[in-house]
C-alpha cells in the first residue's frame, strides 16, 4: 500500500491562541488562523492543525487528557484507499468521508485519516560538507550562513504511547507499515511502504492511563538549521527537553522542546533512508542506545569572555 506518510496532525486543545503561536515561533507557516485556530505548515503542505478542545468538528477525544484528535497520512493513488478500505473492514468500522477520504480508528483509539497527500515536493539542496576526501559543498560555497528564517520542510514522525505495542505493530502491518529498528522492551519504528524514511511512527508500550501522544517532528535541511532553529526557539523563551543531540536509530539530530499542547515537539535531521532489503535492528532502549551523543545548552561565548 503506498501510504507516503504523515499528512497532518490535528489537535483540540485548552488554549488556542497559545498553540497558534508556539506553531508560528516554531517556524511553521500559518493559514487561516482565527480565535477558532488554524493550519500551520512546513514548506511541502504538511501541517499541524490547532482547534479548541470542544471543537464540535473534532472526532471524540482519547479517554485520557491526551490532546491529539486525529493522524492523517497521506496516501499516493485512489488504488491504496481502497485497499485500505477492504483490508480493515472486516474487523474495523472504516468511514468514506465526503472529501473521498477515509477514517477509522485503530486498537488504541487513535483516529486516523487517510487521504491523497498534500504533500508537494521541496526543492532545496540539504546541508553538505567538506572534508578530506570527499569536498561535497564545494569550492567558494560557504557552509556558515546565518538563516534568520527557518521554516520546517515536512512532518516527519510521531511517536504514540500504547498500552499493547503487539497489537499496536500487527494493526500497522496489516496497511504496508514495515518495522526498521525494534527497541524491545519500549516497541517498534515503523515506515509505511511509500517512504524510505526510517520511520514514521514509533510507539512505546505505557499503562493506558498513558495513551496519547509524546512527541511529534518535521524534517529541516541538515544539523545546522536544526542548531539554528533550536537556539532561535530557546531564545524565545520556550523550554528545551532533550537535545540537541543525534539518535543512534534513524541517525537523525534531535532537538526536543516542551509545548502546550501536552506533548513535545522536535526538530529533526538527516534522517536514515532504509528499504525492504534493510535488516531490522533489536536492543533494550537505553540512554547509551538512544543517542550517539547529546549536548547541554550554554549561553553564546567567544574567546577572551567569561566563561562562567
Amino acid at each position: 500500500m503506498n501510504i507516503v506518510g504523515l499528512d497532518s496532525l490535528v489537535f483540540g486543545v485548552d488554549d488556542v491562541a497559545q498553540c497558534c503561536q508556539y506553531l508560528t515561533d516554531y517556524g511553521l507557516i500559518p493559514h487561516n488562523v482565527s480565535e477558532a485556530g488554524g493550519e500551520f505548515k512546513g514548506l511541502d503542505g504538511t501541517s499541524v492543525v490547532i482547534k479548541a478542545r470542544d471543537d464540535s468538528s473534532l472526532p471524540a477525544p482519547l479517554p485520557t487528557a491526551s490532546m491529539i484528535r486525529k493522524t492523517v497520512y497521506g496516501v499516493g493513488d485512489r488504488d491504496t484507499l481502497v485497499a485500505i478500505k477492504a483490508e480493515l473492514t472486516p474487523d474495523f468500522e472504516v468511514i468514506e468521508l465526503a472529501d473521498g477520504s477515509l477514517e477509522v480508528t485503530d486498537p488504541n483509539g487513535f483516529v486516523l485519516g487517510f487521504q491523497l497527500t498534500v504533500r508537494e515536493p521541496v526543492n532545496l539542496p540539504a546541508e553538505k560538507i567538506n572534508a578530506p576526501g570527499d569536498n561535497g559543498r564545494g569550492v567558494n560555497v560557504l557552509g556558515g550562513i546565518i538563516d534568520p528564517k527557518i521554516v520546517p520542510r515536512s512532518l516527519s514522525h510521531v511517536v504514540y504511547f500504547v498500552p499493547d505495542k503487539a497489537r499496536t505493530e500487527a494493526f500497522y502491518a496489516r496497511i504496508g507499515f514495515s518495522v526498521v529498528d525494534r527497541f524491545t522492551n519500549l516497541g517498534p519504528f515503523m515506515r509505511p511502504a511509500g517512504t524510505h524514511d526510517h520511520h514514521t511512527l514509533f510507539f512505546i508500550e505505557t499503562p493506558e492511563h498513558m495513551l496519547g501522544v509524546e512527541h511529534f517532528t518535521f524534517h529541516l535541511g541538515g544539523p545546522t538549521e536544526l542548531m539554528q532553529a533550536g537556539k532561535a526557539f530557546v531564545d524565545k523563551g520556550y523550554e528545551s527537553f532533550w537535545g540537541p543531540g543525534r539518535h543512534i536509530f534513524g541517525s537523525n539530530w534531535f532537538w526536543y522542546f516542551n509545548s502546550p499542547m501536552g506533548v513535545h515537539v522536535e526538530y529533526d535531521a538527516d534522517m536514515d533512508l532504509h528499504d525492504d532489503a534493510w535488516q531490522p535492528r533489536a536492543c533494550d532502549a537505553s540512554a547509551d542506545a538512544s543517542q550517539l551523543f547529546n549536548f547541554t545548552l550554554v549561553p553564546k561565548w567567544m574567546p577572551g569572555g567569561d566563561p562562567h
